[in-house]
């Protein structure tokens, strides 16, 4: 995974992403073509930990911060994550790596029932930040001309 130091945050992080989303869905067509499980089957940790780029005892550690994930537990102790569950992780992942929250402000964001449109849709969201930086630039060259 190269680092782009090159890049100004924003665009490291965009370019971060599209490589992220790149892997993922490559291998989401990877069980595709093996004829793996529905969008709506029940996933292992070890599944949802390789779909969202993350290590099994991070899901482990969000479980304990984050009361809405409730895997299903069989025996042995294995989990199983819904649909739902997925999806929640998806959201907290995006808000924890790609947004800069701590773990603490995602309770907070949760539990302000927080999930406008720019805090869960990506491409929004960077649009959002986009049109702040051209905002701010153009304060200061009104700025310049007092």
């Amino acid at each position: 995974m190269g680092e782009n130091l090159d890049l100004f945050p924003v665009e490291k992080r965009e370019a971060d992403e599209k490589a992220r989303s790149a892997r993922v869905e490559a291998r989401r067509e990877q069980r595709r073509e093996r004829g793996e499980k529905s969008a709506h089957a029940y996933r292992t940790i070890s599944e949802v930990a390789d779909e969202l780029g993350v290590a099994t005892h991070v899901l482990r550690f969000w479980e304990s911060k984050f009361p809405g994930i409730k895997p299903l537990k069989r025996g042995g102790g294995r989990r199983y994550y819904r649909p739902e569950d997925v999806e929640l992780l998806r959201k907290i992942r995006h808000l924890l790596y790609d947004e800069g929250y701590t773990i603490k402000g995602v309770q907070a964001f949760f539990k302000r029932g927080g999930a406008s449109i720019a805090d869960v849709v990506p491409e929004v969201a960077s649009d959002m930040t986009e049109a702040v930086a051209e905002l701010r630039a153009i304060r200061a060259l009104l700025s310049d001309d007092e």
